[in-house]
Parts: C-alpha cells; structure tokens; sequence
C-alpha cells in the first residue's frame, strides 16, 4: 500500500463499525481516528455515502450531519463521472451479473464509490469480499479488481495508518 494514497470508505464501515465492535460509547478513539485521519488528507468517503449514513436517523447520521460532514467527497467531477460511465458500461457487459444486480449496482454508492477511487487513484475500504461466483449482486470488490482499484477492510487501513487505541 502506497503511504500516499487516500482511503476511501464505504457505507459499511461506518455502519458496522457503530452497530457492532466501535460503537460510540465503548470505542470513541475510533471515531476520532477517523477525523484525525481525515483532517490529515489520509481518508475521506463520498457524498453518495454520506446519504446512506443519513438514512439511519440514529446517532451515525448524526455524527454523520456533524463531525464527518466535511469529509464526503463531491462525486459531482468531470473524471469521476467518466469513471463512472466506464464501470456501468463493464457491469451493463456482465452476462453473469442479474438485471437486478446490475439495477442495484448502478444505483447504489458502490459504484460511485469504486469510480472515486478510481479516478481519484484510492484505496477503497470495505467488509464486502471478492466473491467471483456472484451472480445477484456486483461485489465492491469485483468492480475493483476488475478495474485494477485497490481495496483493504477496517483493520488494513488502521494498520497502515498506524492507529493504536491505547
């Protein structure tokens, strides 16, 4: 992993994160890690996210709407649209894929998010895996690979950014 290039997060980083092993009351050094790193230009996620995450109405949106806020990219920029196109055009060419996997993937932020870093040359951070037999839904990790976009989940990243709760 290059140590300058941005991490770009996914929906279910955050959301598994609070739901699950770093909720807010037990594990507050997460959360500031990822402003800390954010403010430092080492991540950020994207504006498509960042409604996701608003969807919840709980205490993540609110984190969301407040802490993190600026740290959602505009996808709204001529080279990440134009990444965007590609990737439609090779999930569209999938015949693997179901209408309804591609229907999903061109709607949801995964594809805006793998366009992102591939435009924007970041390493995507997911729980999703690569799982070449999917048939009912187009896996972050699939569109990476199949763009050449790098991608690591919660613990990678924290390793490479040196992050210690201690």
């Amino acid at each position: 992993m290059s140590s300058s290039r941005r991490f770009l997060l996914d929906a279910n980083i955050f959301i598994e994160a609070h739901r699950r092993y770093y909720a807010f009351d037990i594990a507050p050094p997460f959360w500031n890690a990822l402003i800390n790193n954010a403010k430092n230009g080492r991540l950020l996620s994207i504006d498509r996210v960042e409604i996701e995450l608003k969807w919840g109405g709980d205490e993540l949106a609110d984190w969301t709407s407040g802490s993190f806020h600026q740290f959602f990219a505009s996808t709204d920029e001529k080279a990440v649209t134009e990444a965007y196109r590609r990737i439609m055009v090779w999930s569209q060419g999938q015949t693997k894929f179901t209408g309804a996997a591609k229907a999903k993937f061109a709607d949801a932020a995964d594809s805006w998010l793998v366009a992102y870093a591939l435009a924007k040359d970041s390493i995507v951070v997911t729980h999703e895996q690569f799982r070449p037999e999917a048939k009912n839904e187009i896996m972050i990790p699939n569109a990476c690979k199949a763009f050449g976009v790098e991608y690591v989940d919660t613990f990678q990243m924290m390793r490479a950014l040196g992050v210690r709760f201690v």
